[in-house]
């Protein structure tokens, strides 16, 4: 009986000190331990049954920690990326060229500042004091971390962090970020001077900063020209203004006649209308619904790369005519003299000079008259078939 009544009272304090593994946040251990300790009289708590609840709680932490690093992203991951997405960097990559943001943003609203991305280079390693030394105490940090466990491990990581800011705070002070307010007023002030060559691939070159024979720069010419049009409107000692009224010839010689449904695009993006709206005036207008996507690579990719193309054909003609003599060719077909180039006659082994006797741009118009004129037929033979036209 004695015994009996002896193992009851063992059974019942062990029932105070009990601890539930079954719940696995930090917090809901530590409501159950502040349990354990209100039901549990004073001298069961040992140092040893102490140090059990500590590691009772700091494992679940740990393991709180672990769960953190699988998650595809974390809070200080999550903050990192929206960071990134309000970055110049981010917000290139993320919106549609001066559609509906970036560029307007920078024009119409002078105060916003964007965020540079930053990075710790080899050159800041070797260049700013104390950063060197910062990265050797993180490398040995990283390597106690990846070995320690419990309260240990937790301790190290949260270390780890602060250290991995004050990389960025030591380079702050020594290397302060730039900051575009507004690239508009940067570019006006811009000193355009360039020498422009041909590279051995026959391909127009130029060492100027912004130029017209690049694809990306007529990106942020397109992007920007309303409000560097303002800019320069009465500045006659800018260089922009004076390279945006070739650009402007450029682009009529460009699109107006040969591509008309681009260049009504490419107004109606410099009026600042949206791609949904301007799919509906393209409608209206030219009878063709293209997705807001393929307006987009209009916008973005092709028309640049037909008005620098026509950029580099406007130079070379130059530099054939009064520079250097070049080789000229007369078109059978439109009777106007082009440079023998592959820009202008396609290859011909057969042929003397190595080019077709016709121009591309009457080949190209060919192809498009035969296309529509085979289309014709096919559509008149078959309303001869359904009417027994016959």
């Amino acid at each position: 009986m004695e015994n009996a009544n002896k193992d009851s009272s063992n059974q019942a304090n062990n029932d105070y000190i009990r601890m539930d593994w079954s719940l696995q946040m930090p917090e809901e251990r530590v409501q159950k331990i502040k349990e354990i300790i209100e039901n549990t009289p004073s001298e069961k708590l040992t140092p040893n049954y102490l140090e059990k609840m500590a590691d009772y709680i700091v494992f679940a932490m740990d393991k709180q920690e672990r769960l953190k690093e699988r998650k595809i992203i974390t809070e200080n991951r999550a903050f990192t990326v929206n960071k990134r997405e309000t970055s110049y960097e981010g917000l290139i990559g993320k919106l549609e060229n001066g559609e509906d943001g970036l560029y307007h943003m920078i024009i119409n609203d002078k105060n916003v500042l964007l965020d540079p991305k930053k990075e710790i280079t080899p050159e800041d390693v070797e260049t700013i004091p104390g950063l060197k030394e910062l990265q050797k105490s993180i490398t040995e940090v990283t390597a106690a971390a990846k070995k320690a466990t419990g309260r240990k491990k937790y301790l190290l990581n949260k270390q780890l962090i602060e250290m991995r800011k004050d990389q960025y705070v030591i380079k702050s002070i020594f290397k302060q970020p730039m900051y575009s307010r507004n690239l508009v007023k940067t570019l006006t002030r811009t000193n355009l001077d360039e020498k422009v060559f041909i590279d051995k691939a026959g391909n127009v070159q130029s060492t100027g900063i912004l130029n017209i024979y690049n694809p990306a720069h007529i990106v942020i010419l397109l992007c920007n020209y309303a409000g560097l049009k303002m800019e320069t409107y009465e500045d006659f000692n800018s260089d922009i203004k004076w390279m945006l009224i070739d650009f402007e010839a450029i682009v009529d010689k460009a699109l107006k006649d040969n591509y008309p449904l681009y260049y009504k695009l490419l107004i109606y993006k410099i009026d600042g209308k949206t791609n949904l709206e301007i799919q509906s005036l393209l409608d209206e207008e030219f009878g063709v619904k293209y997705s807001v996507e393929y307006l987009s690579s209009l916008w973005r990719n092709k028309i640049p790369k037909l008005i620098a193309q026509q950029a580099e054909n406007d130079w070379l003609e130059w530099y054939y005519t009064e520079k250097e003599y070049g080789n000229w060719k007369r078109c059978s077909k439109c009777k106007q003299v082009k440079l023998a180039d592959n820009r202008f006659f396609s290859k011909n082994s057969t042929s003397k000079d190595g080019y077709y006797s016709i121009c591309k741009e009457c080949r190209n118009k060919k192809t498009k008259k035969g296309g529509i004129v085979h289309a014709w037929i096919k559509t008149l033979w078959k309303m001869w078939e359904d009417y027994g036209w016959y």
